[in-house]
């Protein structure tokens, strides 16, 4: 288990105002035992809450070409058809999973190919189970184009506590399956649009974890 880069400032800042609070509280309230003692029991746990939510596990991740694999740890909530008025510009089958707080935050990439497209749309922060968020919430847009030239797209959406959505990649990469596309800080969601026909392997509501759980198989 290690700490992602992401958290390194978020966490460095957050030992540097803990320690400062408590030795402001330590003398000007030096009589104050209970108290000294309960803020910093707080400070502490505020830390030890931010700390894993920037684990980053060490995996045995799931490889194959002809499946998609799931780009987030979470909750799947929502298998539909849908129109993608973004990129495709007809239907696809829409995989999101929800990410709560608790989660690890990693966001990988679904499969291994090209990266063809790549935009950031500034945005709502609607709660990340609304189904509005996936085209009104700040949002980035990615697709990958594999060998065979099949075109997944996936979304990094921000939520009402996510406010800061970060995205590694740019058009003209070259991507293998399961590394690192970025992250999402304090919770959200990723959508994932495959062709039709491809054949779902999850269910409403089933957890999944990031690079090892295979969301869908490809048919052509």
């Amino acid at each position: 288990m290690t700490i992602h880069k992401e958290g390194f400032k978020i966490l460095f800042f957050t030992i540097i105002g803990w320690l400062g609070i408590n030795f402001l509280l330590y003398y000007a309230i030096h009589d104050q035992y209970l108290i000294r003692e309960i803020f910093a029991s707080a400070s502490l746990g505020v830390f030890l809450l931010i700390l894993q939510f920037f684990r980053h596990p060490t995996r045995i991740l799931t490889i194959n070409d002809n499946q998609i694999i799931a780009p987030a740890d979470g909750k799947v909530v929502v298998i539909e058809e849908t129109v993608d008025n973004e990129f495709f510009k007809d239907k696809r089958i829409q995989i999101s999973v929800f990410m709560s707080p608790l989660n690890v935050h990693v966001n990988r990439y679904p499969m291994a190919g090209t990266v063809v497209y790549q935009k950031y749309h500034p945005g709502l922060f609607l709660v990340a189970w609304e189904p509005k968020s996936s085209t009104d919430n700040e949002r980035t847009t990615v697709v990958i184009e594999n060998k065979n030239k099949v075109q997944v797209l996936m979304k990094q959406i921000a939520g009402a506590v996510a406010r800061r959505i970060v995205c590694y990649s740019k058009v003209g990469d070259k991507v293998t399956q399961c590394s690192e596309m970025g992250f999402i800080k304090f919770g959200s969601r990723v959508d994932v649009l495959l062709p039709l026909g491809s054949t779902i392997n999850v269910e409403l509501n089933q957890k999944v974890l990031g690079g090892v759980t295979v969301l869908a198989t490809l048919n052509s």
